[in-house]
């Protein structure tokens, strides 16, 4: 399993922006899904998005689900061991506790692209290793 930290919640109003921020104390692994979740009260924990981690960090691909396309942005530093989701434009429905996860327990012989494919529906249990959760609330 891999060792997830989340850090930079906190509360802005409606139209502001916040960088989370996912140490990962081992490493990010290489090949792996890193994914961001959130869930609101009283609702089911949905995707935001994942990096894909190349080998090559250069080749990362990121997804995202249509509600934060446009308005949320994935990114890593691999020095820090640091994944980022920085969040323009907030809206008030964005208001949730975000987790960061990590699906890397994949077969050795599964290639690349299955493997983004195994996680683009972002299915909770795709995904092995779980951060604590940052809560972002958004105000109006």
């Amino acid at each position: 399993q891999v060792q997830l930290v989340e850090s930079g919640g906190g509360s802005v109003q409606a139209g502001g922006s916040l960088r989370l921020s996912c140490t990962a104390p081992g490493g990010i692994p290489s090949r792996a899904c890193m994914a961001w979740f959130r869930q609101a009260p009283g609702k089911q924990r949905e995707g935001v998005g994942f990096m894909y981690t190349n080998v090559d960090d250069s080749d990362d691909e990121t997804y995202y689900t249509d509600s934060v396309k446009g308005r949320f942005t994935i990114s890593r530093d691999n020095f820090k061991n640091i994944l980022y989701l920085e969040m323009y434009n907030l809206k008030p429905e964005d208001t949730a506790i975000y987790y960061c996860a990590a699906a890397d327990d994949f077969s050795l012989l599964l290639s690349d692209a299955a493997r983004v494919n195994r996680c683009r529906d972002l299915r909770t249990g795709t995904f092995h290793s779980w951060g604590q959760g940052t809560q972002v609330t958004i105000s109006a």
